[in-house]
């Protein structure tokens, strides 16, 4: 059993928590969670906050929809401790890469609007500080309105008395083995801010974010307005546009913002031959028999199929050629929560050994985020999890250490 630092400060609140990413890195560096959610809608078994249970006890913890547990709190039902910050790797199905533009809804998709379940529990708590993961889509989601559910976003945390700051980071530059892209947003509450004017140049250099992963310089500086109100915001920003106006590195504050592009100080890569176990530990149903590296190889390769859609229209699909077997020598490609399973497919990752083909353990996937090895192979009740369980817990997951370097400014900050 897991054992929480209780005497550690300051207290964060983690919500969808998953398997409990951003806790491990936060505690790891001197946080408290004090109360976390896990909830499900679509499973009956509700997996992940059965193995969160199981690593780290039921105190504190609610395994119902969350906006169910701030019902409850407002009500003066179940009371939501107070916490200095609130975190989350919010739902991103409606915003993957994954998915296609055309069903990406971003804020109006059904896990998309768990955002505002977020928005309320911070005009609720009013934290110091709200630390926040995503895909990188986000920044330009949806499709009709490139760019309008991110300034969505910055506009409502202002409102709220925030400034926000945001970098988009590939974990492999920053030292770890996988190529994991997200995008990273800190929003510190007003009175903590130090800088007189926040949203200048200035600030790319010493903000939280740009302190934590620094870059050695940026480009296409530009300045950007959030005048309007959310709900104008919602209806007309950027109606049209092909392109977001917002870049991988930004700063929003009091309606005002700038954002660049940023090109990182890149360490030296970890290659995934890192965590990789033996051959001699690998179990058979691993290994891919000879018989089906044709299926395999196909679904790799680059393709152009005729479809016919629904409505009758005549389209090529067409998809580019993918790495097989993948590298072994460079961080490996980003987990997806397909990854399990022995099912022949185009996104699992594949490497060759001496002694053949094989698909990645759920242990290594497990590495290539920085969780300890088998933290999730049980349940609460001690029951052995399913590898394809495993992998997709480790596709929903993030980088813990990227999680810890954040936690470690912040304390450094604000807290020490």
């Amino acid at each position: 059993m897991y054992v929480n630092p209780k005497a550690s400060q300051p207290a964060v609140i983690e919500l969808f928590a998953g398997v409990g990413g951003f806790r491990l890195g936060l505690e790891a560096v001197g946080w408290n969670t004090v109360w976390s959610n896990q909830w499900e809608p679509s499973t009956k078994e509700q997996h992940a906050s059965s193995c969160y249970v199981g690593r780290f006890g039921t105190e504190g913890h609610s395994n119902e929809d969350i906006s169910l547990a701030i019902d409850s709190h407002e009500a003066g039902l179940a009371l939501i401790p107070q916490a200095d910050m609130i975190v989350g790797g919010f739902p991103c199905q409606d915003y993957s890469v994954a998915k296609s533009s055309n069903s990406a809804l971003g804020l109006e998709g059904k896990k998309g609007v768990l955002w505002w379940q977020i928005h309320r529990l911070v005009s609720i708590m009013k934290p110091k500080i709200v630390f926040l993961e995503n895909v990188d889509r986000l920044l330009k989601s949806p499709s009709s309105q490139r760019g309008r559910d991110f300034a969505v976003m910055l506009r409502t945390l202002g409102d709220l008395g925030y400034m926000v700051e945001w970098r988009v980071v590939n974990a492999a530059e920053y030292g770890f083995p996988q190529r994991r892209i997200r995008v990273l947003l800190v929003a510190t509450r007003d009175d903590l801010i130090r800088a007189s004017n926040p949203a200048d140049e200035l600030y790319f250099d010493e903000g939280v974010l740009p302190s934590t992963f620094p870059c050695e310089r940026y480009s296409e500086m530009k300045h950007f307005e959030l005048s309007d109100d959310a709900s104008e915001i919602s209806s007309s920003f950027n109606a049209g546009g092909k392109r977001t106006p917002f870049s991988t590195a930004g700063i929003y504050y009091r309606g005002v913002g700038l954002t660049a592009v940023g090109h990182p100080v890149v360490t030296n890569n970890t290659p995934l031959s890192s965590v990789l176990q033996g051959d001699a530990a690998i179990p058979e149903g691993f290994w891919i028999d000879e018989s089906k590296l044709k299926d395999w190889i196909y679904l790799k390769g680059a393709k152009s199929v005729a479809r016919v859609s629904k409505s009758g229209h005549s389209y090529n699909y067409s998809e580019g050629k993918m790495s097989f077997p993948d590298s072994m020598d460079r961080p490996s490609r980003t987990i997806l929560t397909g990854e399990g399973g022995s099912t022949p497919s185009r996104f699992k990752h594949v490497i060759k050994t001496h002694r053949g083909f094989r698909r990645l353990l759920p242990v290594e996937l497990e590495r290539l985020n920085g969780f300890p090895d088998d933290w999730t192979k049980f349940d609460t009740n001690g029951k052995e999890l399913s590898d394809a369980k495993r992998a997709f817990f480790m596709g929903n997951a993030l980088v813990v250490g990227l999680i810890e370097e954040v936690g470690k400014e912040l304390i450094k900050r604000h807290f020490s």
